[in-house]
């Protein structure tokens, strides 16, 4: 059974009768056990809810609705179990000491994978959890391997682990779908070690539906850790060569590339984003694997829809990164809002120069780069850099402090191209001190 947080005001939840501490049994007579048998089992039109209350009474509702509809509850959420490898790369090994602890938390969860899209390595899988993800369906799950050969991948992750291609095929063989990753790091999983992997993995598609290639990211705190070398001009368009070789040849044997390359690698290699079609459905984008495409693919819309605005000037945040990308496109919707936007790349001097995502901005060096310049009348952030979507940046600061400080109005906005027309019409037409849009 898992225990009702809290219920949404109006909601199929609040018109049952349901309340905060009710602890749900049951679905349609199915057990619930977690948030998933919740999740799992409220994707139907009628349901019975078995309820358990703090009197010890067993109540029962029942209700008609759409499946897609949601009942309006927050129940108890399953602490993650936790990651007992000590990969090469671990990012949460280079965080440095004081930061929150929930940050040096290394989930390994696989019902987080099914609902979140998290990565997952499958080495702390049981028996039973085999046996619950094929059971139920739990698809699809996403896959960190890194490389499929076993000695290699020990390595990699640092522990002595099953195999993972047996593994693999089981899941696949009993119908899941699985996203895999892999995080490259120059002169380890490489080269002919890459090509293996690619090779391995195609051969269980369709299940295996697609693979991202990702470069390894390095922070200035790597104190105690084996050595890894950053990637290079030289690594990118290696990388690039051999999977784009790989795409041409998927796509003559099942219409479909399979495999692709991270923004970074383009942005390192100083080689042309592929266009748009090229991502085919976006399954990576939540890893950076096609959000320029498809950022270049709502610019056109958006600059459509802009008109001039009853705003001067403003600031907006971005990494290293996607500085460049990001200015150009300020400069056109700059053009047709009459608004000057002034684009600040954020050095990460709290990770080290060589992190530059914007996701990985923390609130001390955004203070720090933005207190001495003059930011107009406010200052858009991209929703990335704060935790969750919520008031938090990764060193604990929040969007109050960033405002108390610098006496700014703040927006943080969605990270495309409707987020910053988005944000420049909310300053226009109400330049409140914060906002989320």
């Amino acid at each position: 059974m898992v225990r009702v947080e809290s219920v949404e005001p109006d909601s199929y939840a609040a018109e049952l009768g349901l309340i905060s501490g009710d602890r749900l049994l049951s679905i349609n007579d199915h057990e619930i056990i977690d948030i998933v048998d919740y999740h799992l089992h409220l994707e139907e039109s009628h349901l019975l809810l078995a309820v358990l209350r703090d009197d010890d009474d067993i109540w029962e509702f029942e209700l008609e609705k759409d499946p897609q509809e949601d009942l309006g509850l927050t129940l108890e959420h399953p602490q993650p179990r936790q990651c007992g490898n000590q990969c090469l790369f671990c990012f949460v090994h280079q965080l440095p000491k004081g930061m929150r602890q929930t940050l040096y938390i290394k989930d390994e969860d696989y019902r987080f994978s099914y609902l979140y899209g998290s990565y997952i390595t499958l080495t702390n899988l049981t028996e039973t959890d085999i046996l619950r993800i094929i059971r139920d369906q739990l698809s699809p799950l996403y896959i960190s391997v890194h490389a499929t050969e076993h000695a290699l991948r020990e390595k990699l992750l640092g522990a002595k682990i099953p195999e993972i291609l047996p593994l693999l095929r089981r899941l696949t063989a009993a119908g899941i779908e699985l996203h895999c990753q892999i995080v490259l790091c120059p002169g380890i999983n490489d080269g002919a070690a890459l090509q293996q992997t690619i090779m391995d993995l195609s051969q269980l598609y369709p299940q295996v539906v697609s693979l991202a290639v990702v470069p390894v990211g390095l922070t200035n705190h790597r104190e105690r850790l084996p050595k890894l070398e950053k990637m290079t001009q030289q690594d990118a368009k290696s990388c690039l060569e051999l999977i784009h070789q790989n795409q041409q040849t998927f796509l003559q044997r099942c219409d479909h590339r399979f495999v692709f390359a991270a923004d970074e690698f383009y942005l390192l290699a100083r080689q042309k984003i592929p266009s748009f079609a090229d991502y085919e459905d976006f399954p990576q984008i939540e890893n950076g694997v096609g959000m320029i495409a498809q950022f270049r693919q709502q610019v056109e819309d958006v600059l459509q829809e802009t008109e001039p605005l009853n705003l001067e000037r403003v600031t907006l945040v971005t990494g290293c990164l996607f500085y460049d990308e990001l200015r150009g496109f300020a400069e056109q919707i700059s053009s047709k809002s009459e608004v000057v936007i002034d684009v600040v790349a954020i050095k990460n001097d709290f990770f080290g120069a060589d992190v530059t995502v914007a996701g990985l901005i923390t609130g001390a060096d955004l203070l720090q780069q933005l207190r001495d310049k003059d930011l107009g009348q406010g200052i858009l952030i991209p929703d990335v850099v704060l935790k969750d979507g919520g008031e938090l940046f990764l060193d604990g600061l929040t969007i109050e402090d960033i405002r108390s400080s610098l006496q700014e109005s703040v927006l943080v906005v969605e990270n495309s191209p409707w987020g910053v027309l988005d944000g420049l019409e909310s300053l226009a037409d109400d330049p409140i001190e914060v906002i989320h849009v």
